[in-house]
């Protein structure tokens, strides 16, 4: 499939979309990465976008590990290839184990989780399946998280489904596949 929003060249960009790249370039990301290359069609949109997203992956209240356990069941619950490939990776790297990767990229409950992933697991879950989250599981969250930690979850959550929408209706193009592609890989690119 094409890419419906590909990338723009630097030099047909309006002012509005050259400080929003900017930004994003001047970021912790480095460069105008994937969800953005869409998102840049709304300039505005995409720096709201691109500045919670900086929060939510760089410092909720939940911490790297968790957020990027978070991103991959959000991921895998939108079918996105695109954040598959970029975060499960990262996940790796930030100690989420490559067993729990792979059963996130087979549709499976991990095995072996540590009672703080079981928590984000469950809670991302129930929220992407349910539309909702159980008491049970709810009450779970806020005794782990707090408050704070757990509206940070829900935020990770609804921010990677909004990127999730934007390249799966542009038709975002995928990376290279990582060694933990999603099977939802070929959806989309």
């Amino acid at each position: 499939m094409t890419d419906r929003l590909p990338p723009l060249p630097p030099e047909a960009w309006t002012d509005a979309q050259r400080v929003q790249a900017e930004a994003v370039i001047r970021g912790p990301r480095g460069a105008l990465i994937a969800p953005f290359v869409p998102l840049l069609r709304s300039p505005e949109l995409m720096g709201h976008a691109q500045r919670m997203g900086e929060y939510l992956r760089y410092r909720s209240a939940i911490g790297l590990r968790l957020s990027e356990l978070a991103i991959l069941v959000t991921a895998h619950a939108w079918s996105q290839p695109v954040e598959w490939a970029i975060h499960a990776p990262i996940a790796q790297r930030e100690g989420i184990a490559a067993e729990t990767i792979a059963a996130i990229a087979n549709g499976q409950r991990p095995p072996a989780l540590a009672d703080d992933e079981a928590v984000v697991y469950d809670f991302c879950t129930e929220l992407h399946r349910d539309k909702s989250v159980s008491d049970a599981t709810w009450a779970r969250a806020i005794e782990r998280f707090g408050e704070h930690g757990t509206v940070d979850l829900i935020g990770i959550n609804g921010y990677y489904a909004l990127l999730a929408m934007v390249m799966n209706a542009a038709r975002t193009a995928a990376p290279q596949p990582s060694p933990q592609s999603s099977p939802a890989s070929g959806r989309g690119s």
